[in-house]
């Protein structure tokens, strides 16, 4: 068994750990399951993909930053695509889930935001057409780095801006008021509430995180494959099984529940074949659900 698994699912692994992250902190701290968050994948993608354009047909073309595959206009395009993406998931909040939340009924804001992303989804497929399309055509050569296991220069900067990102999260979280914040609505809403907690901020700023971090792995996904409008509902049940995996609120646990079904899905395509490969994330599901609900990082609520 070839160990080229090991960077195939590791890079699988940080797509679906990044979007995790979004669906993570929007089950603890809004408390619905977002179905619309893979959409947001896909429209911080075609954003991005809209301002490269539009760079390129401003300046021309720009030469990529060896040894990459791409250039400053991808850089800055991903940047302008985060913010994007970010006010996209406000507005939804804004018009659609905070109505429907100040009801009460978590299940009819499940509901709509599945409504949301079949209505974003079939926008984005009106606009851009169904047509797969691709930041860069320009073919790479994988440098070998041991054991059998080659890897490209896209590759490892991906991976790096994965873990420069995570980390980013992590102190977000751990070491400013706004991520204490954050953790105490999650943990108790109520008590936050009663403390004094600006409930309000908290939601813009759970929302500027996920979709400015889904808009990332969705861009990682148009470096590295392709771009269609249906590639965030692909990542949708990767990402739900990665956030219950490592448990819900956990932002470590959703990166290592990610990276684990990305090894796992990468070795089932050595194994038993790449037609299998949807259904792990469903199988490593309905095993957490099973054996340990909670996940590897969760709590139980008091």
């Amino acid at each position: 068994m070839s160990l080229q698994f090991v960077v195939d699912g590791l890079l699988t692994g940080s797509m679906i750990g990044l979007g995790a992250i979004g669906v993570t902190l929007t089950y603890s701290i809004l408390r619905f399951s977002n179905f619309a968050h893979g959409d947001f994948m896909a429209w911080g993608t075609y954003a991005t993909l809209a301002v490269v354009s539009a760079i390129g047909a401003t300046f021309g073309k720009v030469a990529p930053i060896a040894p990459l595959s791409f250039g400053w206009p991808l850089l800055v395009a991903m940047v302008v695509g985060m913010a994007f993406t970010a006010l996209l998931a406000l507005l939804l909040d804004r018009v659609l889930f905070s109505r429907l939340r100040s009801q009460g009924q978590a299940i009819i804001v499940v509901m709509a935001s599945f409504g949301a992303s079949m209505a974003l989804r079939s926008l984005l497929e009106f606009t851009f057409t169904s047509r797969p399309t691709y930041f860069s055509r320009a073919i790479q050569i994988a440098m070998p780095v041991g054991f059998g296991i080659r890897i490209t220069p896209d590759q490892i900067a991906l991976l790096l801006l994965t873990a420069v990102l995570v980390l980013g999260v992590h102190l977000l979280m751990t070491r400013t008021q706004t991520g204490r914040a954050m953790q105490a609505l999650s943990q108790n809403a109520a008590l936050a509430r009663i403390v004094g907690i600006d409930v309000a901020s908290v939601v813009r700023v759970t929302w500027v995180i996920g979709g400015a971090l889904a808009c990332v792995a969705g861009v990682m996904i148009g470096i590295l494959v392709q771009i269609r409008p249906f590639m965030g509902f692909d990542m949708l049940l990767p990402m739900f099984a990665a956030a219950i995996l490592g448990g819900i609120g956990s932002i470590p646990g959703a990166v290592l529940g990610g990276l684990i079904i990305g090894l796992a899905e990468a070795g089932a395509v050595q194994l038993i074949g790449a037609e299998w490969r949807a259904a792990v994330s469903f199988i490593i599901l309905m095993a957490v659900l099973f054996v340990r609900p909670i996940g590897l990082f969760g709590v139980r609520e008091r």
